[in-house]
């Protein structure tokens, strides 16, 4: 039995962060080639500190869904998820044995080898005549953010620009950067040949790629004929982003199976998740509420709906089939906002899933990540809270300043956010004597504060927070 997981940024604003860690987990889900492709996040949830106890396997891959190396991938994401390792991934990534699971931690999908061939295939997308004979000399931009604070975050821009050099399909190749030398505004000076294709080496289509790039550039849209630049008339084509390819998922099962070397048949079930799982089925098949949901068993299937909606015609709500579908559908509140702590009391209203045993997981993993792990895990005296000022103290880069924090504010801060959510403060002291388990929807722990409130923390520190949620985060 094997589990792959795949770690995103997310965000705690912007719904549509976690858009291309989702479709890759449904692309590969869809291979058959592991038992389940779970989703984990720095800043959504599950977070980096639940993930791994969502995992049903005691064999567990981790990919960081990175474009590059950087402070993410050697800082974060390792202290976050307890592997005990900081500082750059060696090739053949991080193994540790966690509570009983082996976890393999390996290098971000963006820096493996094959990147070269989808920075091609992006290039080819917008000029389809490559390389075909008569063409005009072409020059290749590969094009990074960079940064200076972390030197090893352009290496890969460099190594992909070395290798796509020697294709012999270019006059020429460049690597340029947004955020350091040499800097992409530069390149009518840099780039000689009269048509020029630029692929943009970022994770995702957002914001630099839809208007810091084109701005940079002076670029009008896909093509965009220059006249009048230095070394002569140029035409610059512009692709899209190599973290958008269908071929990145061959890029993480490539990294998951080196990772993996000859690791054998793979792990066995984990007692403690099969357990948890096993008594929360055996409720669902006699109906139960849970958190803002009812679960309703249908001849062999479940419905799954608002538990305010209860007692409206089917007909009369949006239906989805698919652990997918009810994700979607839950991912915003009525007001159409990002709902990136699952068990805030804004779960939208009017839809219903219906949904087949096997996929009941996954939808409760979708609205109410890694409650029923920790749900469980309380229930049988094995869930152990992490106090406010340990969480604080392993905090580094801008969030180490929660650090200074007077207990004062943070109760403050939490008075505003968490009295809004559905979970008992396990990790201010709160005592939670039963759960959802015992038949009380509501009661679900809350095991360690999470990032949202660390950032509104922060933000509370800093002197920026207003008297509702926090926006800088």
């Amino acid at each position: 039995m094997r589990s792959l997981v795949l770690i995103g940024h997310g965000s705690h604003l912007n719904g549509e962060s976690a858009g291309a860690v989702y479709r890759y987990a449904e692309l590969i889900r869809e291979r058959g080639l592991f038992d389940e492709v779970v989703e984990g996040y720095w800043k959504e949830e599950p977070s980096l500190r639940q993930v791994l106890k969502t995992t049903a396997s005691t064999d567990v891959t981790v990919i960081p869904m990175f474009i590059s190396e950087g402070y993410f991938t050697e800082t974060v994401i390792p202290r976050e998820m307890g592997l005990g390792h900081q500082g750059p991934v060696p090739p053949e990534g991080v193994a540790r044995v966690l509570g009983g699971k082996t976890v393999r931690y390996t290098l971000p999908y963006g820096v493996h080898s094959s990147m070269a061939d989808v920075i091609l295939e992006r290039a080819r997308e917008a000029l389809p005549d490559l390389g075909e004979e008569g063409t005009p000399p072409t020059a290749l931009v590969v094009l990074g953010h960079g940064t200076t604070r972390n030197e090893n975050s352009n290496r890969v821009v460099y190594e992909n620009a070395e290798r796509l050099r020697h294709s012999g399909l270019f006059s020429e190749v460049e690597a340029l950067f947004l955020d350091e030398d040499p800097k992409v505004g530069l390149w009518p000076e840099r780039v000689h040949a009269p048509r020029v294709v630029v692929v943009p080496f970022f994770a995702s289509e957002g914001w630099h790629t839809l208007e810091t790039i084109p701005e940079d550039m002076g670029l009008t849209g896909a093509v965009t004929e220059f006249p009048e630049n230095p070394h002569g008339p140029q035409t610059v084509h512009y692709a899209r982003p190599v973290g958008t390819h269908a071929r990145i998922a061959e890029v993480i099962l490539q990294l998951a199976e080196e990772a993996r070397g000859t690791g054998g048949r793979g792990g066995d079930e984990d007692r403690l998740h099969a357990q948890a799982w096993a008594a929360f089925m055996t409720m669902a098949r006699r109906g139960m509420r849970v958190g803002e949901v009812l679960i309703t068993p249908q001849l062999g299937m479940f419905e799954v709906r608002h538990a305010l909606d209860e007692g409206i015609p089917g007909g009369d709500l949006t239906t989805t089939v698919t652990p997918e579908g009810l994700r979607d559908q839950t991912r915003r509140d009525e007001g159409g906002h990002h709902r990136p702590v699952h068990t805030l009391r804004n779960l939208p209203r009017g839809w219903r899933a219906v949904l087949s045993e096997a996929d009941l997981p996954r939808a409760m993993h979708a609205l109410y990540p890694a409650i029923v792990e920790e749900g469980y895990a309380h229930q049988q005296h094995a869930l152990r809270a992490t106090p406010w000022a340990t969480t604080a103290r392993r905090q580094t880069g801008i969030y180490a300043k929660v650090q200074k924090a007077t207990p004062e504010q943070v109760e403050h801060v939490a008075e505003d956010v968490c009295s809004g959510c559905l979970r008992t403060r396990l990790w201010a002291s709160e005592q939670l004597p039963r759960t959802f388990f015992d038949g009380v929807p509501g009661a679900i722990p809350c095991a360690e504060a999470c990032t949202y409130l660390v950032a509104e923390v922060r933000e509370e520190v800093s002197g920026k927070r207003g008297t509702g949620a926090g926006h800088s985060h």
